[in-house]
């Protein structure tokens, strides 16, 4: 055993300045690049649709709707119920759709580290 060490005790490393340097500059890096990412992300648009088309929905990266379209051959006023499902389908496939996309092209910059509880990632 070394001088000055402890059975158990593991010594002590230190990371060169120059290497958080280097890994600074990487994460800024990458949330300029996400940063960048989110922003055409919001630009995009995805459409789907229920009731074989009876039903349009487009959301955008921002996750709204930005169009809504409703063939008047599915509007009966003696089943709302049915219309009401055919709008939550396309809805909720056109969210999925989106995340799947907004997920897929951070982990193309993340390399899948955005969800681990990194900071501002």
């Amino acid at each position: 055993m070394g001088k000055g060490m402890r059975a158990g005790k593991k010594p002590k490393t230190r990371q060169s300045g120059g290497d958080m340097q280097k890994q600074l500059k990487q994460l800024q890096a990458m949330q300029a690049e996400m940063e960048k990412t989110q922003a055409e992300l919001a630009e995009r648009e995805i459409t789907t649709t229920a009731g074989g088309g009876a039903i349009e929905v487009t959301v955008n990266g921002n996750k709204e709707i930005t169009k809504l379209v409703i063939d008047k051959d599915v509007v009966d006023p003696d089943d709302v119920e049915m219309l009401q499902d055919l709008v939550m389908a396309a809805v909720n496939e056109a969210m999925r759709q989106m995340e799947e996309l907004v997920d897929s092209e951070m982990n193309k910059i993340t390399g899948g580290f955005g969800g681990m509880g990194i900071p501002g990632l």
